[in-house]
C-alpha cells in the first residue's frame, strides 16, 4: 500500500510505515485542492499537517484512500463528515505537542512583559538602551486562559508554578488545576486578566470569536497571545489596539492566511509593530514534539490499515482491538441499525466459523465490528456480508 506524507512530517513516521511494509512518499510542502486531485489516486494513507485541506471534492477523487492522519492536534482542515460517510478514518495527535506549545506561550509571556524583542532589536542595530521603562515581572500577574483543554490546563500548571494567578473560561465543564479559578463569562476573564492567552479549537463556531469588542473589554496595557487558530482572531482589530496603546504587546503563532511552503512570502497587518512577536506556526515545532507526533499518528494509520483498529479515530466508531497475533480478522463498517451484529454472527456461524473474539462500537449513523476467528473466513459468508444493504465496507486480515 502507498502512503503520501505532506508538509515535512518527521522521518520517524517514514521509518515506522516502511517497517510495516508500506511504500512511502514524503513531500516538504502542502498541496492545493487541484494538486491533491492529481496526487491521491493510488494513495491508501495520507499524512498532513495544518496547511493541507481535505474537502469532499478531494475525497471524491481519492478512490483508494483508507485513512487520513493529521500529524498535529487539529482536524478542522479535514471534512470529517464527508470522510466518515465514505468510511475513511481520520486520526490526529491530540496530546503529543502540548508541552511544546505551552513552553512557547510561557516564553512569550516573559518576552512581552520585559519587552525583550525591542531590546534585542536595538542591540542588533548598535543601540544601548538600558532602561526598565515598560518592563515588568510576571510574578503576581493574572493569566486568563480561554479554552481549558489539554494545552490550557498544562499552561495553567506551569504558569502557576512561576507565580502567576490563573483564571480560565471554557464553554465545557473543566476541572480546575491547582489554584486556577473558573470565571463564568469571557467578559469576566477579559476584565481581570493581565495576559489573555487563547487555546480553543478550530470548530467553525470559534471563527472570529475575538475581535474589536473583546479587545475593548481587556484591561488597559494588557498582553494578548494566540497560539490556537488564526481564524479565531481579527488581526486588524488587534493592530488597532496595539497602535492605540490599549494592548501593550501581543504574540501570534497562527494567522488567518498562512504560506503553503517553506520560504514563501508572509503577509500580515501585524508586521512591523512594536512588542509584537510573530512566529510561523511553530508552537508544536520542536524535535521532541514532531518525533512523538510522527510516532503516534503513523502507528494509528498502520494499525487501521493492517489490523482494522480505530481507537482514537475522530470520525469513525472507535474500536480498540488488540494486535492480531493468530487466526483471521474481519472488519465490518456498517449502517447503524438494529440487528446487524446478530446477522454477522449468524452468517459466520452458518459458514462453520467459530468466533474467538469480537469488539464493536457505534458512532452516530455508523457501527463498526471487529471479529476474530481461528479458522479462515468463509468466502460465501464474506460475499453475503459484502452484498448487504447496510454494508459500508468489509475488510479482512490474516495474522
Amino acid at each position: 500500500m502507498k502512503v503520501l506524507l505532506l508538509e515535512n512530517i518527521h522521518p520517524v513516521a517514514v521509518e515506522i510505515l516502511q517497517a510495516r511494509g508500506f511504500e512511502v512518499e514524503l513531500r516538504t510542502s502542502s498541496l492545493s485542492e487541484e494538486e491533491l486531485l492529481e496526487a491521491l489516486p493510488g494513495v491508501h494513507l495520507l499524512g498532513i499537517r495544518s496547511n493541507t485541506h481535505i474537502t469532499s471534492a478531494v475525497l471524491d477523487k481519492a478512490p483508494d484512500l483508507l485513512a487520513v492522519g493529521c500529524f498535529c492536534i487539529g482536524t478542522n482542515q479535514v471534512d470529517l463528515a464527508a470522510a466518515a460517510e465514505r468510511g475513511i478514518a481520520v486520526f490526529n495527535a491530540p496530546y503529543s505537542n502540548t508541552r511544546s506549545v505551552v513552553e512557547l506561550v510561557i516564553g512569550e509571556i516573559i518576552v512581552l512583559a520585559r519587552r525583550l524583542a525591542e531590546k534585542t532589536e536595538k542591540m542588533h542595530a548598535g543601540v544601548w538602551d538600558k532602561s526598565a521603562k515598560g518592563s515588568h515581572e510576571i510574578r503576581g500577574r493574572t493569566l486568563g486562559i480561554v479554552g481549558y483543554g489539554n494545552i490550557g490546563t498544562q499552561l495553567s500548571n506551569l504558569a502557576e508554578s512561576m507565580g502567576l494567578r490563573v483564571i480560565f473560561f471554557d464553554t465545557a465543564d473543566r476541572l480546575a488545576h491547582g489554584n486556577a479559578r473558573r470565571v463564568k463569562t469571557l467578559d469576566d476573564l477579559l476584565a481581570a486578566a493581565d495576559v489573555v492567552s487563547i487555546h480553543v479549537d478550530g470548530r467553525p463556531g470559534n471563527a472570529g470569536m475575538f475581535g474589536a469588542e473583546q479587545f475593548a473589554k481587556m484591561k488597559p496595557r494588557s498582553l494578548f497571545i494566540n497560539a490556537s487558530r488564526g481564524m479565531v482572531v481579527d488581526d486588524v482589530a488587534l493592530r488597532e489596539n496595539i497602535l492605540s496603546g490599549h494592548i501593550a504587546g501581543a504574540a501570534l503563532d497562527v494567522f488567518p492566511v498562512e504560506p503553503k511552503a517553506q520560504g514563501d512570502a508572509f503577509e500580515s497587518v501585524l508586521r512591523g509593530l512594536d512588542n509584537v512577536i510573530l512566529t510561523p506556526h511553530v508552537g508544536g515545532s520542536t524535535q521532541e514534539a514532531q518525533e512523538e507526533i510522527g510516532y503516534f499518528v503513523a502507528g494509528k494509520l498502520a494499525g487501521f490499515a493492517l489490523e482494522g483498529r480505530t481507537e482514537l479515530s475522530v470520525n469513525l466508531p472507535a474500536v480498540q482491538a488488540p494486535q492480531l497475533h493468530a487466526g483471521h480478522r474481519l472488519g465490518f463498517l456498517h449502517v447503524n441499525i438494529p440487528g446487524v451484529l446478530a446477522d454477522v454472527n449468524r452468517i459466520l456461524a452458518e459458514g462453520g466459523d467459530n468466533i474467538t473474539a469480537q469488539y464493536l462500537s457505534t458512532r452516530g449513523e455508523q457501527g463498526y465490528v471487529v471479529t476474530d476467528t481461528l479458522d479462515p473466513l468463509p468466502e460465501a459468508a464474506l460475499a453475503k456480508l459484502a452484498e448487504s444493504d447496510y454494508t459500508i465496507w468489509l475488510r479482512t486480515w490474516d495474522a
